[in-house]
């Protein structure tokens, strides 16, 4: 029986290359997302005039593909990210550019574009994440090795976060606080870090001038929101933040249970914005601290991988993109239970959703991609240090 098991672990060892752990993590966020998607999308079913099940199947087809994505992407060499950063950040900039004037609107921010033909939405600033971090990842490692310029490095980043944050604003600063948290870690001068910084507040600053003369600057958006969360002054996003606390104070210690949670029914966005306070609802703290459990696991894991990794775009790569969701994760966990203001960021691979999905699989399939690449020649660099 042991030897058959054993076979077994290796054949999904060879299948699943990489971080086990890692894999695991996806595989429980996988399945926390079915679970809270299925108890707290009943709002939305009705609201349409159909079933349940119909977004549950469509969640799951949308996370499937979403790990298929990750498979493939983590079967190629991360190397080849290198190559292509360059083109994808020319592209997500051009798309970023044209969700701007002629992207579609929705809850008041232009932040998606439809794919001709296929009636499908998809939101640009989730491919920009990841081009950026890819194209940082890339040049701090050519600085390291003195070569390009700290202007290479510098005008992406401060392009792509202003024009994220005008329909956008808590996803550019999850973003410039990555890419700040990159160039500390790969060695760059405080004095530019700190110099960046007061770049990045003084275009903030012009975003917030410029909102008098174009509409698509959403500057009363976030000014409401820090308003409720500072004195309660904004009904919609009081309204939110009190059912939020209601939902946590029914959870308890262990939950209601899943599938017997009921604030899902009064939360306006309860399967993405405010699906952590769901998952509190109906498995208590102790599922709330589990699910922060898994991202601090997968964190671990992937500052261990940057200690091993021989090559440093591998380790910024890995590191940027873990550091991205993370941040993110714990931003919208922060914002469930009223520790900041309202942003709208989802709880990936967690939240329901079309284009986050797929572009957080990818994430997990590149740092899969340095971990699976790192285990191969751990075995090489063993044997060199040994025949020393």
């Amino acid at each position: 029986m042991s030897s058959s098991m054993s076979v077994f672990q290796k054949r999904i060892a060879a299948l699943l290359q990489g971080d086990q752990v890692i894999w695991l993590v996806l595989g429980l966020l996988g399945i926390i997302s079915i679970l809270t998607v299925y108890s707290s999308a009943e709002v939305l079913a009705n609201r349409n005039g159909v079933g349940t099940e119909s977004f549950l199947v469509k969640h799951i087809m949308l996370l499937i593909a979403s790990v298929v994505v990750m498979y493939i992407a983590h079967l190629i060499h991360y190397k080849r990210y290198a190559r292509w950063s360059t083109i994808m950040l020319v592209l997500s900039v051009l798309m970023l550019l044209f969700t701007m004037f002629f992207g579609t609107e929705l809850n008041g921010a232009s932040r998606w574009i439809k794919i001709p033909f296929v009636g499908i939405t998809f939101q640009t600033s989730d491919f920009a994440k990841i081009s950026l971090i890819l194209y940082v990842a890339r040049t701090i490692s050519l600085l390291q090795e003195k070569k390009g310029s700290l202007l290479e490095l510098v005008l992406p980043v401060l392009l792509v976060c202003v024009l994220i944050a005008p329909s956008d604003l808590s996803s550019a600063l999850v973003l410039f606080f990555t890419c700040i948290l990159l160039m500390f870690i790969g060695r760059v001068e405080i004095r530019s870090l700190i110099s960046l910084v007061m770049l990045g507040v003084g275009l903030f600053a012009m975003l917030v001038i410029l909102s008098d003369f174009v509409d698509w600057i959403r500057v009363d958006t976030w000014v409401s929101r820090l308003r409720s969360f500072m004195d309660g002054s904004g009904s919609g996003d009081v309204f939110q933040v009190e059912q939020a606390k209601m939902a946590i104070a029914r959870g308890g210690f262990f939950g209601v249970g899943p599938g017997n949670g009921v604030q899902a029914h009064f939360l306006p966005h309860s399967y993405s914005d405010y699906i952590y306070c769901i998952i509190i609802e109906e498995y208590g703290i102790i599922g709330g601290i589990f699910v922060v459990a898994l991202y601090l696991a997968l964190l671990y894991r992937t500052i261990r991988m940057v200690h091993r990794s021989p090559k440093t775009f591998g380790a910024m790569l890995a590191f940027g993109l873990c550091a991205s969701m993370v941040i993110q994760a714990f931003a919208h966990m922060a914002v469930n239970v009223n520790l900041m203001p309202v942003t709208g960021l989802t709880l990936p691979f967690v939240s329901m959703g079309g284009t986050s999905l797929m572009f957080t699989g990818l994430s997990f399939g590149v740092m899969l991609s340095v971990s699976r690449n790192i285990e191969k020649n751990q075995p090489k660099k063993e044997a060199k240090e040994e025949a020393a």
